[in-house]
C-alpha cells in the first residue's frame, strides 16, 4: 500500500474517531465552492461542533492521532485485531493542520484521541508534543482537548493538563465486571488512579492560581470521561450509580454516555444489536436530573422499572419518577420549596426560578404557570395553583396516558 497523503489520513482518522462523545457533529448534504459559485463548504472532514456552558456552539477538529493501537479491546472498532485501514498522523502534522483550519476559519479548536501505538508512554508525549507545540511555537489560543490515556507516566499527564483546557480519561464501561471481560489489558483501579491524579492538579494550581498571578493553569475546563452504554450487562441503575460516583469522587464535569454499535468482524462475546438510541438519551436526561435538578442518585435509580433495571423508554425519568411516587404530589406553586417544584414535570430551571421571583409579589394562577411552560397539560396534574386544584386527575388510578408525550406519525414530505 503507498503512502497516504494528508487529505487521505485525515478522511480516515476523523472517521475513527467519531466514537468519542465528547463533542457532536451533525450531518448534512456535501456541498462546496469549487467551482467558483458561492462560499464555505460542508465538507471539511473531522469538524465537529461543541457547545460552551453559555450555549456558544465551538467548531473542533476532531481527529485521533493514529488508529492504530497495541490493546485489543472487543467494543473498539480499532482494537489490534479489526481489520481497518490505519493510518497515522505526525505531531507537526496535527499541529499544521490545526493551524491551517484555524487561519481559514473553519474552527475555534481541537479535540485530540488516539489510539496507543509503541507504549502508552509514547502516545501520550506524541499527543503533549501536539499541545505544547500550539501553545509555545505558534501562541494558539484556541481551545485543545487532549484524550490523556491512563497507563502514561503520571507527569506526562499533568504535562497535558498545562497545555489543553480540557482532559479527559475514558472509564470506557460502568462496571468492573465489564471492563475485565472487554478490555482486559486495562485497568480499572489504574484508570481511577489517573482520574484521581488530575483532579487534584486541577484543585491545586486553582488554589495556586488564587494566590499568585503567575501559577499555571491547569486544565482550566476541568475533566470527563465517556462510558459505553449497552456492551454488557450493566442496566441503566448501574449506569446512573457509577455515573454519581464519578462525579463526587473526580468533581467530573461531564460524563458521555455513548451507546455501543455494532463493528465490523465483531467479536463474539459482544451483542448483536445496539441499545435503543432512547436508552442514551434518557440517560443524559438522568445525568442532567443530577446535575441540574437537585436530584439525589438514588432519586433517579427509584425510577427505574423493579424488574429489568432500566428507565422506560415512552417517558422521560423526571416523569417516571413523578408517577412512581405520587404521594408528593401536587405541589404548591405559590408555597413549595425550590427542590419540590424542581420535580414537577414539565418545570424546568428557568420556569422554577421565574416562579419563586412572581410569588414574591403575588400569588399565582395556572395561566401564569401555563406561560412559563411548554405544556401546561403535563404540569396540572401535579401543581396547586391559586385557581386550580386537581382533585380529580390526581386521584386517577392511571395517570400516565394523560400526561405521557403522545405519539404522532410524521409527515414524510410535510413542509
Amino acid at each position: 500500500m503507498g503512502q497516504l497523503d494528508t487529505r487521505q489520513k485525515l478522511a480516515i482518522l476523523a472517521d475513527a474517531a467519531k466514537y468519542d462523545a465528547s463533542c457532536a457533529s451533525s450531518g448534512t448534504q456535501k456541498r462546496n465552492s469549487r467551482d467558483g459559485k458561492g462560499l464555505g463548504s460542508t465538507e471539511g472532514m473531522g469538524i465537529c461542533h461543541a457547545y460552551a456552558p453559555d450555549g456558544r456552539c465551538i467548531s473542533l477538529l476532531k481527529i485521533l492521532l493514529t488508529n492504530s493501537c497495541i490493546f485489543d479491546c472487543h467494543y473498539c472498532i480499532n482494537r489490534k485485531s479489526s481489520n481497518v485501514r490505519r493510518a497515522r498522523f505526525t505531531a507537526q502534522e496535527v499541529v499544521q493542520l490545526t493551524i491551517a483550519f484555524y487561519k481559514r476559519n473553519y474552527i475555534e479548536g481541537l479535540f485530540l484521541s488516539s489510539g496507543i501505538i509503541k507504549s502508552s508512554d509514547y502516545t501520550m508525549e506524541q499527543m503533549v508534543e501536539v499541545a505544547r507545540s500550539l501553545r509555545e511555537d505558534h501562541h494558539f489560543r484556541g481551545y485543545i482537548h487532549l484524550k490523556t490515556i491512563p497507563d502514561a507516566d503520571p507527569e506526562l499527564v499533568h504535562r497535558a493538563g498545562l497545555y489543553a483546557d480540557r482532559v479527559s480519561i475514558n472509564v470506557e464501561l460502568p462496571t468492573a465486571g465489564g471492563l475485565k471481560r472487554l478490555a482486559p489489558e486495562k485497568d480499572g483501579v489504574r484508570i481511577e488512579g489517573a482520574m484521581r491524579d488530575v483532579k487534584t492538579a486541577i484543585q491545586d494550581l486553582s488554589d495556586a492560581k488564587k494566590r499568585y498571578k503567575s501559577a499555571p493553569r491547569f486544565a482550566p475546563a476541568g475533566q470527563s470521561t465517556q462510558m459505553i452504554v449497552g456492551a454488557d450487562a450493566a442496566t441503566d441503575g448501574d449506569i446512573v450509580t457509577r455515573a454519581s460516583s464519578l462525579y463526587d469522587r473526580f468533581g467530573l464535569r461531564r460524563v458521555y454516555y455513548s451507546a455501543f454499535s455494532p463493528i465490523p468482524d465483531a467479536s463474539a462475546v459482544l451483542p448483536l444489536q445496539r441499545p435503543p438510541l432512547m436508552r442514551e438519551h434518557r440517560l443524559y436526561q438522568s445525568d442532567w436530573l443530577m446535575r441540574f435538578y437537585d436530584y439525589k442518585p438514588a432519586e433517579v435509580v427509584a425510577a427505574v422499572d423493579e424488574k429489568t433495571g432500566m428507565l422506560p423508554l415512552d417517558i422521560d425519568p423526571k416523569l417516571a419518577w413523578a408517577l412512581k411516587f405520587r404521594e408528593h404530589f401536587p405541589v404548591d406553586v405559590n408555597r413549595a420549596p425550590r427542590e419540590m417544584l424542581l420535580r414537577v414535570p414539565g418545570l424546568g430551571v428557568k420556569a422554577v426560578n421565574a416562579i419563586l421571583t412572581s410569588r414574591r409579589w403575588r400569588r399565582l394562577r395556572l395561566d401564569d404557570v401555563a406561560r412559563l411552560t411548554v405544556s401546561v397539560t403535563k404540569v396540572r396534574p401535579f401543581i396547586v395553583a391559586e385557581d386550580w386544584r386537581p382533585v380529580v386527575l390526581s386521584d386517577r388510578a392511571e395517570l400516565k396516558p394523560i400526561v405521557a408525550p403522545k405519539r404522532e406519525q410524521l409527515e414524510l414530505f410535510a413542509a
